[in-house]
Formats: C-alpha cells, sequence, structure tokens
C-alpha cells in the first residue's frame, strides 16, 4: 500500500462563528493542499472536516499517517472514544450527547478504508506542514469573516 502523509488544521473566530480548514497530502515528493470554510461553524467541525477531506482525496486503500494539533480529533481516533460513543447511540462516557456525530459517522467510515497511524502535534510550534494546514484555514476563515 502506499504511505500517505496528511497534516490537517482547523480553525474558527468565535466558537461558533467563520471558520477554515486545511489539509495537505504527502506522497513521495508530491504535496496537495485542500481548505475550505464555513460562514457558521466550530473549531471542532473545521478539525474534523479537514481530516474527512484530505481522506476522501485517497483514491485506493493507503497507510495514512495523519498529524493534526487537535487532541480532540486524535485522542477520538486512536483512543476508540469515537467508535465508543457511536456503539452508544452517539452518548458519551459521561452520558452527555457526542457533538458532531454526522462527521464522526462520515469520518470513521473513511477511516475503515486505510490503515490509519495518529499523530498529535503542537500547533503553532515547529510543525512547517500545521503551521500551512494553519495558514490555509485562517485564510478560508477569512473569507466568511
Amino acid at each position: 500500500m502506499k504511505i500517505v502523509s496528511i497534516y490537517t488544521d482547523g480553525a474558527c473566530s468565535g466558537n461558533p462563528g467563520p471558520g477554515g480548514w486545511g489539509a495537505i497530502l504527502c506522497y513521495k515528493g508530491l504535496e496537495k493542499e485542500l481548505s475550505g470554510g464555513a460562514a457558521d461553524t466550530t473549531n471542532n467541525r473545521m478539525e474534523l472536516t479537514a481530516v474527512i477531506a484530505a481522506l476522501q482525496a485517497l483514491k485506493e486503500p493507503c497507510v495514512v499517517e495523519l498529524y493534526s494539533d487537535s487532541k480532540y480529533v486524535i485522542d477520538a481516533l486512536e483512543k476508540g472514544w469515537a467508535r465508543s460513543w457511536k456503539q452508544k447511540n452517539w452518548t458519551k462516557s459521561d452520558k452527555k450527547p457526542a457533538l458532531n456525530p454526522d462527521l464522526w459517522e462520515t469520518l470513521l467510515a473513511l477511516t475503515e478504508k486505510h490503515e490509519m497511524h495518529y499523530h498529535w502535534v503542537k500547533g503553532h510550534a515547529d510543525n512547517a506542514y500545521n503551521n500551512r494546514c494553519d495558514r490555509l484555514a485562517v485564510s478560508q476563515r477569512e473569507k466568511y469573516a
């Protein structure tokens, strides 16, 4: 299988408010940038949308090295929280409803097509790809501000 590195980030002004997302897919020295946004959204929805868009861009099953500065995304996938929420009809362990079940449903289906490896990176730090994703997300957010 092809090994693809994916970097993602989301941005929101206010929460909710105008938001944007960015993703960079890297494969054998090639890079593809994706980005988008929404007028009224949340930061977590933008973080999820970035990962979804990146995985949807893959045309075949791959080994995916996913890098995100979102603990919400990385922990929910890596630690199995999102699958547990789904099994419990989108209810968290504290009995509160899980947020963004529509996006989690889509994301979980996409992750099943690939061999996923998750990596949390510190936001606004020394990861050049994460910083580029942040710039993509912010530029999209500003289109809706």
